[in-house]
């Protein structure tokens, strides 16, 4: 059963043991609600509770079980001479899984009969052209233990939803049959369905520390994957990033280093623009502009930080180089050999993040209280003079929460790079030079000819992880300094 059909019926299902439930308990105090202990509508609600979230927990628990599982069962029905030199079972089973995916989706649509797709002895090589005709993405011609095991795993796939269905449906009956019956005059319906109300809403709290460990736990498993594969001594100290796909030949090259470089660079670049430009907007909207003004600056300046990115990459393509070209390229001092640079991209994520540091800022500085700015003024400050010695130190911290905020959006930018700064990896100092960044390199990485689980893209992954720990360490710096420079001045 379609898993959109069967999460109807349970819907359906706890639905109408809400209305079972509800008029069970009227019943037992005689249409008299004074005489129930809970309002009828908390004993409906007991009953659609027990019903739908057992059922969609056993469900969506299911789904992620059974990958797993299959994995394992047809794992081995693979032969080790399957597995060639420079491959591994990751390898194999990505190929039995895509072929596994290609036969239901050619009988779904009528392009391969249903008894060739299980036929045991079916010629690989017709298989392989019925597949390609309908439209499946096949690599090679499929080898007859992987095109057994893709018929195992497509069979195993099928009894396993229809079990789920069936276990998912008995659930939800029971759980909507257990409410109804619970339903008396006496029953403390109100209470337990708080009770459940708060145990969602803990759920609810906890998804943002379940989704963080589930992103770590996905990058450090496939990180050791790659590992496994290349060695880790390489990856972080080759000064070489060239990956070779297969068919064509040679061995890749893959080294962090110029990624890194490349990320940093830009990165600073682009905090130089965005920092500078953005604190004193900030501080003359806070401080120096008047109402009006105030209110017509702030909302258009606002406006940079609803563009998307990819017309920044397209204004720093089609504008910002054409135009650092002009005083930088060949025709001039010849440092900018073309369009495409560090500092072409810089500059465009800068303007970027502009409203980043400006809006947060801004903010931060009108928190500073009143009487902080009229005591300066009481010694004898300028106005200037209680900006840069009282103003800014007190909100400093939360300037520095700004920054940090603009630096992570300016290393985990992706379009501007590829558009603007080229896809070139190198280590250099020369700023109108064509340079890529880790993020740029992960989505070319998993879009690449390469199979999923080769070494080629699963470093995306260690790209990934080494990104998140790069990250990491800026937030805890930042932490610091807010930490002390809060003791200081609250």
């Amino acid at each position: 059963m379609p898993l959109l059909w069967l999460s109807v019926l349970i819907v359906a299902l706890s639905a109408a043991g809400f209305i079972l439930a509800r008029q069970r308990a009227l019943a037992s105090a005689g249409g008299d609600t004074r005489q129930l202990h809970s309002l009828p509508v908390y004993y409906g609600s007991n009953a659609f509770m027990k019903s739908v979230f057992p059922a969609f927990g056993l469900m969506f628990l299911w789904l992620l079980a059974q990958p797993l599982v299959l994995d394992n069962r047809v794992a081995g029905m693979i032969p080790e001479t399957e597995i060639s030199e420079g491959s591994n079972m990751g390898l194999v089973m990505s190929e039995v899984r895509r072929t596994a995916d290609g036969l239901e989706r050619a009988v779904a649509s009528g392009a391969m009969d249903e008894g060739i797709a299980t036929d045991g002895n079916a010629d690989t090589a017709a298989i392989t052209k019925q597949l390609k005709d309908a439209g499946q993405v096949v690599t090679a011609d499929i080898s007859r233990p992987v095109l057994n095991a893709a018929q195992a795993y497509r069979g195993m796939s099928a009894v396993s939803n229809i079990a789920m269905s069936i276990v998912v449906f008995l659930v939800a009956v029971a759980g909507a049959a257990w409410g109804v019956m619970e339903s008396g005059r006496d029953f403390r319906a109100r209470n337990v369905v708080e009770q459940g109300i708060l145990a969602i809403l803990i759920a609810a709290a906890s998804v943002a520390i379940l989704t963080t460990i589930g992103i770590i736990l996905s990058l450090i498993f496939n990180t050791v994957e790659f590992f496994r594969l290349y060695p880790a001594a390489d990856f972080f100290t080759l000064l070489e990033w060239a990956p070779s796909f297969s068919g064509r030949g040679g061995a890749s090259s893959l080294g962090i280093l110029p990624l890194l470089w490349g990320t940093i660079y830009i990165s600073i670049v682009a905090l130089l623009v965005a920092v500078p430009i953005g604190l004193f907007s900030a501080v003359y909207l806070s401080e120096y502009a008047s109402p009006r003004v105030r209110g017509i600056a702030k909302p258009l300046l606002e406006i940079l930080a609803g563009i998307p990115t990819i017309v920044y990459g397209l204004f720093a393509l089609l504008t910002i180089g054409p135009m650092l070209m002009s005083v930088f390229g060949s025709d001039g001092a010849g440092w900018m050999g073309g369009g495409r640079s560090v500092m072409t991209a810089g500059i465009a994520m800068g303007i970027m993040l502009i409203p980043f540091v400006s809006s947060l800022s801004d903010d931060i500085i009108n928190a500073v209280p009143q009487s902080l700015r009229d005591g300066s003024y009481g010694l004898g400050a300028t106005r200037s003079e209680t900006i840069r010695q009282v103003v800014l130190p007190a909100a400093l911290p939360g300037i520095v929460g700004a920054i940090l905020l603009a630096a992570s959006r300016a290393i985990g930018e992706t379009m501007i790079v590829v558009l603007g700064a080229g896809a070139a990896a190198r280590l250099s100092l020369n700023p109108f030079e064509a340079m890529t960044t880790v993020t740029a390199k992960i989505v070319s990485q998993l879009t690449g000819d390469s199979d999923f689980a080769s070494p080629e893209a699963l470093v995306a992954f260690a790209l990934g992880i080494t990104l998140f720990v790069l990250t990491l360490c800026l937030n805890i710096f930042a932490l610091y300094i807010v930490r002390k420079y809060r003791e200081q001045y609250e």
